[in-house]
């Protein structure tokens, strides 16, 4: 039986194109049923307050970073996305002194235009928000070498080499309203896709590279970046790939119910739970990966009952 139409943008693949039943499934699920979910390589963990919840991603920066030796380079991929931990990062940084010499950062993205990554001048650059948001803010003699730095840029090769030799021991991510992690979006129901997307064995060879951003992408990064302005929004960028996700040894996904809606965060906890791996919904295909964590912040969870305003 043919999959059917997306009802977001028919010339895409998304989550509105597979099993109604699954749909159906998550949009039931409590969040005590997501905490049941958890298996082993898979833990779903809820917090209680925000302040616990950013807290505890910021720790994910200083729990990674503290095991890098001159021996043993260390280091942690982060998104733009949730941005509220970065200060947190800086903070706890300076006040128990930990020099960062060794340690390493990934961003996980960046906005393309005209086949270029975008300057940090401009007003939507994720490494911009980066700096200023957290490495800027760490005291100098503390201070992590530029080398250590990685921003992706449209030439991907000196990013891409930038895994070599360093130690990843956590990506983090958040989840978009068209399930994505970093930029990782469903692609176009076209050529050879347009009857099935890629297999999930065929996404997963993807590495470090510039993307076409999902319709629904663009809207939301206007929603929740440029107040709606849909044409400040890029719609291509570079993102980290599967391949470089696969390096980490852990990855962890904040829920903050900011850029995902109840029924997406339920819908990927519950595909990535019974390892039904499906790249129109791209978060699923964690359910692959050996060791993932969601994370939620429980006043973000929601219902998914119906509720006319």
């Amino acid at each position: 039986m043919a999959r059917p139409l997306s009802k977001l943008a028919p010339g895409w693949w998304d989550y509105t194109t597979i099993d109604k039943e699954i749909l159906d499934d998550a949009a039931k699920l409590t969040p005590e049923d997501l905490v049941g979910l958890s298996r082993p390589g898979f833990k779903v963990v809820i917090y209680d307050t925000l302040e616990e919840f950013y807290c505890a991603e910021a720790l994910e920066y200083i729990e990674a970073w503290k095991q890098a030796t001159p021996d043993n380079p260390v280091g942690i991929c982060g998104p733009i996305g949730p941005t509220e931990q970065l200060p947190l990062v800086a903070q706890i940084v300076n006040a128990i002194g930990l020099n960062l010499k060794n340690a390493h950062f990934w961003a996980m993205d960046e906005w393309v235009i005209d086949g270029k990554e975008v300057p940090e001048d401009h007003p939507l650059s994720f490494a911009r928000a980066d700096r200023r948001l957290c490495f800027d803010r760490i005291r100098p003699e503390l201070a992590m070498p530029e080398s250590n730095l990685h921003f992706p840029k449209a030439d991907t090769s000196e990013y891409i080499k930038s895994w070599e030799g360093v130690r990843c021991a956590v990506m983090q991510g958040g989840q978009g309203d068209i399930k994505h992690w970093a930029f990782n979006d469903p692609p176009k129901r076209e050529g050879k896709y347009i009857d099935e997307p890629p297999s999930p064995e065929e996404y997963l060879k993807l590495g470090t590279r510039v993307v076409d951003l999902h319709p629904v992408t663009i809207m939301q990064n206007a929603r929740t970046s440029g107040g709606g302005k849909v044409d400040l929004v890029p719609s291509q960028a570079v993102t980290v790939g599967p391949v470089e996700t696969w390096k980490a040894e852990r990855v962890s996904i904040w829920h903050a119910g900011k850029h995902d809606n109840p029924f997406g965060q339920r819908l990927t906890t519950l595909m990535i739970s019974k390892g039904i791996a499906d790249s129109a919904v791209p978060m699923s295909l964690l359910a692959l990966h050996p060791n993932v964590q969601f994370n939620f912040y429980r006043g973000g969870i929601g219902t998914c009952e119906v509720e006319m305003h």
